[in-house]
């Protein structure tokens, strides 16, 4: 089998090979039934220096190597993913909590990515520039490096790859630390495919483990550029502690994203799309529309067939049986869901659908009359709730999907499209889908977001990958070397 266990078995992928980590190692549970389907290497802090050396040292050398070279690396890499995706998939549903429509959403932004990413190497890499010197005057980009790339548990073969993909396309090594609840899938995976795409030892490793092996990555000199997706909290202390270390930290960070429906919106599609965006994979995406403002016209009959829809929503064990919700990753994260849910009725919100739960997984809710200061309204939930708020102008709702630390993805429903973009012109998110829910994604497309949400597209697209995992260097060449007065 492709991740025959036997193979990775409480090992880590550092410098090319399969290694015991120096932190021990740790069982891959299954949320939906808490079984163990296998085990993990845990790395430290003294792992992630020694995976840095190698790293830098196999980085020159693929940096050299000519770029069809690189490129059909990447192909065959895009390749693997489909040749093996019910084999990855199986891991992605039973690790992550993934109903099998998201597992192949994965699997073919996967794919897709190192595809895109496979086009990098052969793109023009600088410019000529003007220059009053008789000379020539290039700006050239250049691998950053080594770049080290932190993804977090909810997405993450996408959000391992679409980081890794471009940056190994680009002449960097990789040095890729997964969340350690679902290291299978972000991370033994990704180190898998590459290894059999004919990657050379030590460009890409892999390092589970926690807090302690992420800042390390962070501080360590060889390590050039960060890429960061997670927490906003977690994320600011990575932004600090790399700006004291200068250098770049790409952050992707969470999200409270609104779902603006207009009062000329067809209520049955709107709230057919406000249920896929909030609901889908649980709320546990970025992306999820996390707050549904609604005109005061269509608010009650929205209220009630988003509800009918969340009611009739399977939840279950998507290994198992066919369902549209799964669990969530585990305790914590469900006590955080209720813990806002509860709080918001006691601030004053309506329980329309759910608010309930079976051990991990947690019915659909839809919270109605949410006050604006209630909890599920102002913080990012990363689980299937839908607070759904009434607006009566579009000052007013301006003013409501503005009032967020969060700027990442924005819907619009509304039957004039030009309406809806002169709306989202005056609303800050990276991200804006008219006449769409909240979550998408796209390999060539830019993806970031702004305020508390990240520091812009960092992701998605050639030009904000080569942004990303570049440097820009000044190059000048004479003829004669010039003549100076000493």
């Amino acid at each position: 089998m492709f991740l025959e266990e036997a193979t990775w078995r409480n090992r880590i992928f550092l410098g090319g090979a399969w290694t015991t980590g120096s932190g021990g190692w740790l069982n891959v549970r299954e949320p939906a039934t808490d079984a163990v389907l296998g085990q993990v290497g845990l790395a430290t802090a003294d792992d992630l220096a020694t995976a840095a050396e190698s790293a830098a040292q196999a980085q020159r050398e693929w940096a050299a190597t000519p770029h069809p070279r690189r490129a059909a690396v990447l192909r065959r890499a895009a390749q693997l993913w489909s040749e093996h995706a019910e084999e990855i998939s199986w891991w992605n549903v039973r690790e992550v909590g993934a109903v099998p429509a998201m597992a192949g959403f994965a699997l073919h932004v996967a794919e897709q990515e190192c595809y895109e990413a496979a086009a990098l190497p052969s793109r023009p890499y600088g410019q000529l520039l003007s220059t009053e010197e008789p000379r020539l005057s290039m700006a050239r980009r250049v691998p950053a490096g080594v770049v080290g790339v932190i993804s977090p548990f909810n997405v993450p073969i996408i959000l391992g790859i679409r980081s890794v993909a471009p940056a190994l396309a680009l002449g960097n090594a990789v040095i890729l630390k997964p969340d350690p609840r679902t290291a299978v899938t972000g991370g033994v995976v990704l180190a898998r495919v590459f290894e059999e795409a004919g990657l050379p030892p030590g460009v890409l490793q892999m390092l589970p483990g926690g807090a302690d092996v992420g800042e390390a990555m962070v501080t360590h000199p060889l390590v050039r550029v960060i890429s960061f997706t997670g927490s906003t909290a977690a994320g600011r202390r990575v932004g600090e502690l790399a700006g004291r270390h200068l250098k770049r930290a790409h952050l992707e960070l969470g999200g409270n994203s609104a779902l603006v429906v207009l009062d000329d919106a067809d209520v049955d599609e709107a709230a057919g799309l406000a249920a896929f965006g909030t609901f889908f994979h649980q709320g546990q995406i970025c992306m999820t529309t996390g707050r549904h403002l609604v005109h005061e016209r269509l608010y009650d009959d929205f209220v009630e067939r988003l509800a009918a829809k969340a009611a009739a929503l399977p939840v279950g064990d998507p290994a198992r049986e066919e369902v549209a919700l799964g669990p969530l990753i585990d305790a914590g994260q469900r006590d955080k869901v209720h813990g806002l849910v509860t709080s918001s009725v006691d601030a004053g919100a309506r329980v329309a659908a759910g608010g309930d739960h079976d051990r991990l997984f947690y019915r659909a809710t839809v919270l109605a009359d949410v006050p604006p200061g209630a909890p599920a309204y102002t913080e990012e939930i990363f689980g299937p709730v839908a607070p759904v708020l009434r607006f009566s102008t579009v000052d007013e709702v301006v003013r409501l999907a503005a009032g967020s630390e969060y700027g990442l993805s924005l819907g619009i429903v509304t039957r004039d499209v030009l309406k809806g973009l002169e709306l989202a012109d005056r609303i800050p998110t990276g991200i804006v889908h008219i006449n769409d829910q909240t979550v998408s994604d796209e390999a060539n497309a830019p993806f970031g977001g702004v305020l508390a949400s990240g520091t812009g597209a960092r992701f998605g697209g050639a030009e904000a990958n080569v942004d990303a995992f570049t440097e820009t260097r000044w190059v000048t060449v004479r003829s004669q070397p010039p003549k100076y007065p000493f």
